[in-house]
């Protein structure tokens, strides 16, 4: 096995392909948009990279299926097995790493005004989407699988719940229709953060 640097990526594409058992890149991609992108998203070109990547690396064995697209089928080795385990194992605490686009563009001065309805109405409909999946197939998913979705449930109730804390704040857009606060105090043009 050559030593290679694994990712959060690496492990998302070798749990994947240890759930289905043996998986083609192609299949690795749906798999993940059909399971994991609420929480974790990965673009399709790094699917594709993080299977030669750990093919290379000795923790991914392949073989070719005969006819029409000579399709490349991926199974985990004994090796791939054993470094996802320890993944699995490892209770190592990783901050969360939040990307909310509409929380960025408040910081920067966007109004809520403008961006706080559209943020509750479509956190809603997400968490609809979350606990209509949860009523229909929830007994059917694994325990990981239902925690995680009860985590999307729970995230966004919060986001909803913030939204709206946001849109009932008191007004003070400025002139432009930006928030009038720009982060300084100015006096001396210190943040007041």
């Amino acid at each position: 096995m050559s030593e290679v640097r694994l990712t959060t990526p690496s492990f998302l594409v070798l749990g994947i392909i240890d759930k289905l058992g043996e998986a083609s890149p192609y299949d690795v991609k749906v798999e993940a948009a059909r399971t994991v992108a609420p929480f974790w998203s990965m673009p399709h070109a790094q699917v594709y990279a993080q299977c030669d990547r750990l093919l290379e690396a000795g923790l991914l064995s392949e073989t070719r299926r005969e006819g029409g697209r000579n399709r490349r089928l991926m199974r985990l080795t004994q090796d791939g097995a054993g470094v996802l385990r320890g993944w699995l194992d490892d209770p190592a605490f990783v901050p969360v790493e939040a990307r909310e686009r509409g929380i960025l563009k408040l910081w920067f001065g966007a109004s809520p005004r403008v961006h706080a309805p559209v943020q509750v109405t479509e956190h809603a409909r997400t968490l609809e989407e979350y606990e209509e999946l949860a009523t229909s197939v929830g007994e059917l998913l694994s325990r990981g699988q239902r925690e995680a979705l009860e985590f999307g449930i729970r995230y966004e109730r919060m986001m909803v719940d913030f939204w709206r804390w946001v849109a009932d704040r008191e007004p003070s857009d400025g002139p432009d229709g930006r928030d009038g606060r720009d982060g300084r105090d100015g006096r001396d043009g210190r943040d007041t953060f």
